[in-house]
C-alpha cells in the first residue's frame, strides 16, 4: 500500500483559555497544549507582572485586589485579540461575569477541574499565593474552592485534572475534548 502523504493537522481557530483553581495546572498544561498545537502560550498573571514590574503578591499588597482585577481584565482582553493561542488565567479571573462573557465570546473557556486534595498537595508548600497568606491556608483554599467551583462549572468545556497523569497526556486530553465538543475552536484537517 502506497503512502499518500496525507496527515491530519490541527488548526486552532480561537484562543483556548484555561480557568480553574490555583494548582489545577493551568500554566503547565497550557504550555504543553500550546507546544503540542504549535501555537503561542501566554499567562495573564505573568503579563500583569511584566507590565507592572511587580509580583502579583506585591500588586495585591500595594494596590489591592480590585485594582488587580481591573488590570487582569484589561490584559485578558488584549491577549484574546490577535492570533489564536493558549492562555492561562489566574484563579480569580473567571469569577468576573464580564471576564466570563469576554472569554467565551473571543475564545473558549476550559476548566481544569482538580479536586481539593490534589490542589492542596500542589499549593501547600508555595508562598507565592497571596490569597493563601492566612492563618489557615487549607481552610482558605477550601472556602475559595467551595465558592468558585459553581462558577468554573460555567466554562465552555470541563477537563478533569487527574493525579499522576503526565502533562503530555493532559494536553492530549484537552485537545481531544476540544475536538469532540468544540470543532469550531480546534479543527482536524487533512493536509
Amino acid at each position: 500500500m502506497a503512502d499518500t502523504g496525507v496527515h491530519n493537522r490541527l488548526i486552532l481557530h480561537k484562543t483556548v483559555v484555561f480557568v480553574g483553581m490555583m494548582g489545577a495546572g493551568k500554566t503547565a498544561v497550557g504550555r504543553t497544549l500550546a507546544a503540542q498545537l504549535g501555537v503561542m502560550f501566554r499567562d495573564s498573571d505573568h503579563e500583569i507582572e511584566e507590565a507592572a514590574n511587580m509580583t502579583i503578591a506585591e500588586i495585591f499588597s500595594r494596590d489591592g485586589e480590585p485594582f488587580f482585577r481591573r488590570k487582569e481584565h484589561q490584559v485578558i482582553d488584549r491577549l484574546l485579540d490577535g492570533v489564536p493561542g493558549v492562555l492561562s488565567t489566574g484563579g480569580g479571573a473567571f469569577m468576573s461575569a464580564e471576564n466570563r462573557k469576554m472569554i467565551s465570546d473571543k475564545g473558549v473557556a476550559v476548566w481544569l477541574n482538580a479536586d481539593l486534595d490534589l490542589l492542596w498537595e500542589r499549593v501547600r508548600h508555595k508562598d507565592t499565593r497571596p490569597l493563601l497568606q492566612t492563618p489557615d491556608p487549607y481552610g482558605t483554599l477550601k472556602a475559595l474552592y467551595d465558592v468558585r467551583v459553581p462558577t468554573y462549572a460555567e466554562a465552555d468545556i470541563e477537563v478533569v485534572s487527574e493525579p499522576g497523569l503526565s502533562l503530555d497526556a493532559m494536553g492530549r486530553k484537552v485537545a481531544q475534548a476540544l475536538l469532540e465538543q468544540r470543532p469550531d475552536v480546534l479543527e482536524k484537517t487533512d493536509g
